[in-house]
């Protein structure tokens, strides 16, 4: 079960996710659901299409039972295998 305490060591795909800080002001309020993930971007799907985004620049508003979680992107800039903890 997802947690603001475990969020960061969770699967993003399929949650729904917004920008609310970035050193790229244009993205900031992009919102929509995490269709994939890779070391460093997020795939979203927006109103507008898909976007790619780069995890580690942004701050990233997570809506988990009825809380708003962030999590600063460098946190999680890391391949999906490796933060979650799989095992080879």
């Amino acid at each position: 079960m997802i947690t603001a305490d475990n969020i960061s060591s969770h699967e993003f795909i399929g949650l729904d996710t917004e920008i609310i800080q970035s050193t790229n002001p244009q993205v900031v309020g992009l919102n929509g659901r995490i269709i994939d993930e890779t070391k460093s971007m997020f795939t979203i799907n927006t109103e507008r299409g898909s976007k790619s985004i780069a995890k580690s620049t942004n701050s990233w508003k997570f809506s988990i039972e009825g809380k708003d979680i962030v999590v600063e992107g460098n946190r999680i800039a890391k391949r999906p295998f490796d933060r979650i903890g799989g095992k080879a």
